[in-house]
């Protein structure tokens, strides 16, 4: 997996461990980015952790993603090591699962999870029955992991329209919004100071966009809205610190999918399942977005079909289901 080309300043560069142009902050390590600015990439496999940020402002300290309970207690100590100012606020960037069912690790240690409204809305759409009456992706999730069985969800409850912002006149950090993305409740934690611009998922820097809670053509207005804001310093929801070519990226390999996808307009589902192999091999040949393209690339190519007209392919029968 290639990295997104970095054009992060100098003195950021010399915190991680590159090579020629390519910037890789190490899994599991905390990278300090700025003054009381640190990234903390998760580990992917097999824990499933998003990757994390916080910031440490003079009385308190903000935390980006919740991640899985079982994520949330690896930063925990080593946001401690770093700290004895308490942590306040804990910001889901999105409702998934690796983003905000570590809610409740850092209510009990004096946090308030933070989202958009949209998270909210999501996660009482899909996450629990506690919220919709039958069983979600929480109850479904918390059958295989032994976090989930130890804990609890907990919803955002401090929630924001358009934006958020904690200023305590050293550090700012703003709460933004700017569409549909990944989820329809997509945050994004932006420091205009440093430059620096936490995704969360909107944004990642790998074979990890996910496309069944958002809209492909919206994400890619909605990255282009984010372009706007100058960023110097991307940390993905997933995969490596990068620069603002990370966004642009993201947003190229989804534009590569659309026009891949439109190839196909006015033929049955099934022609173009069965060239899934030949648009990866297109993709892949792009050496910019080449990363992207990977084990979700069939369900974002039906989700882009069905964007621009197609219908859903069709499902295989699983036992016992009727």
């Amino acid at each position: 997996m290639k990295p997104a080309r970095s054009s992060l300043p100098l003195a950021v560069l010399a915190a991680f461990t590159c090579s020629a142009a390519i910037c890789l902050a190490e899994v599991n390590k905390v990278e300090k980015i700025a003054e009381d600015v640190y990234f903390h990439e998760g580990e992917i496999r097999p824990s499933g952790h998003c990757n994390n940020g916080w910031i440490i402002f003079e009385d308190y300290v903000v935390v980006i993603d919740a991640n899985f309970p079982s994520g949330a207690r690896v930063i925990l100590p080593k946001i401690k090591e770093l700290t004895d100012k308490p942590i306040r606020f804990a910001f889901d960037t999105h409702h998934h699962g690796d983003h905000a069912y570590g809610n409740q690790v850092w209510i009990e240690n004096g946090a308030t999870p933070v989202a958009h409204e949209g998270a909210l809305k999501e996660m009482k759409k899909w996450e629990t029955g506690l919220f919709g009456g039958k069983p979600g992706r929480w109850e479904d999730a918390a059958k295989n992991r032994k976090d989930l069985q130890e804990s609890k969800l907990k919803a955002p409850t401090l929630l924001y329209r358009t934006e958020m912002i904690f200023d305590d006149g050293k550090h700012r950090v703003e709460l933004l919004h700017f569409g549909t993305a990944h989820t329809h409740g997509d945050g994004w934690a932006w420091l205009p100071k440093e430059k620096i611009l936490f995704s969360g998922d909107a944004c990642v820097n790998g074979a990890y966009n996910y496309t069944g809670d958002g809209n492909i053509a919206e994400w890619i207005k909605t990255l282009e809205a984010v372009k706007k804001l100058g960023a110097k310093i991307v940390c993905p929801g997933h995969g490596p610190i990068g620069g603002p070519e990370m966004i642009e990226d993201q947003q190229a390999f989804f534009v590569a999918l659309q026009d891949e996808v439109k190839k196909f307009a006015g033929k049955e589902p099934a022609d173009i399942e069965a060239a899934v192999p030949t648009i990866m091999a297109a993709l892949k040949k792009n050496e910019r977005i080449a990363r992207y393209a990977g084990n979700f690339l069939p369900a974002q190519v039906e989700k882009a079909f069905v964007e621009q007209g197609g219908k859903p392919w069709p499902k295989p029968d699983v036992p016992g289901t009727k």
